[in-house]
């Protein structure tokens, strides 16, 4: 089943998954809960202000060029993205996190899954987010969709002495997703959702999955699986 980008039919997507009565949902974040990648745009930005040193942004870029051109894989990517921050103040770079998304990501936030999300609380289910972007974004668009911090899953890493450290906690993606969800929530997972391949063994072990504003490749899983797809208003391709 494929929900189009319309009013009426946003409705019925946010009904029916309502009507499902959740006691867990796990949701993506990027592309997922909004539009676009928080997790690179979020690199550029802190790049561009000063927030790590010329010799720490030189290196990143140079390692995200290699990530881009297929050198380097995604858990790899998203682990450096988060441990290149060692030795920040983790209060300075929430902070930088929340100014970052209230003035760059906050604007594509999809509005249907701000009222999936509140719909779903109001019935008691329990909501996290489960992201491969750094947690101090992550956590920062989160709690504009009634996710609570202790309930976030991202790329982390431990903080001592109020700074974080190069020691990853867990980089959330691909069947980490899955390991993290098994660590902290637990089974059985009853909702998810999630918009690429990344996300597909988070959406295998869900009782009910649904891809919402899916890349190429997810939705040809959704295809094949028979899983329900959710365009977000403004979002889905012409030729799709």
């Amino acid at each position: 089943m494929t929900f189009p980008e319309t009013p009426n039919l946003a409705s019925d997507f946010i009904e029916s998954v309502v009507a499902l009565r959740l006691e867990t949902a796990v949701f993506d974040c990027d592309g997922t809960l909004w539009n676009g990648d928080a997790g690179r745009d979020f690199l550029y930005w802190e790049i561009e202000r000063g927030v790590v040193s010329a010799e720490v942004a030189k290196r990143m870029l140079e390692r995200y060029r290699l990530y881009e051109s297929g050198e380097v894989d995604e858990e790899t990517m998203c682990g450096e993205m988060v441990t290149m921050h060692s030795g920040l103040s983790d209060q300075e770079l929430h902070a930088a996190g929340e100014e970052f998304f209230a003035g760059v990501v906050a604007a594509h936030m999809f509005p249907e899954m701000m009222e999936l999300t509140a719909k779903l609380a109001q019935t008691g289910c329990e909501l996290w987010a489960v992201s491969s972007t750094n947690d101090w974004v992550v956590e920062a668009g989160a709690k504009r969709f009634g996710i609570a911090r202790d309930h976030i899953l991202a790329a982390s890493v431990h903080i001592e002495n109020g700074r974080a450290t190069d020691r990853l906690v867990r980089v959330p993606t691909d069947e980490l997703k899955v390991a993290a969800i098994r660590e902290v929530i637990g089974e059985p997972v009853h909702g998810a959702f999630g918009n690429s391949v990344h996300d597909q063994a988070m959406l295998e072990i869900a009782a009910y999955p649904f891809c919402v504003n899916p890349n190429a490749d997810l939705q040809e899983v959704a295809k094949a699986k028979q899983w329900p797809v959710f365009w977000p208003d403004g979002t889905k391709p012409k030729d799709r």
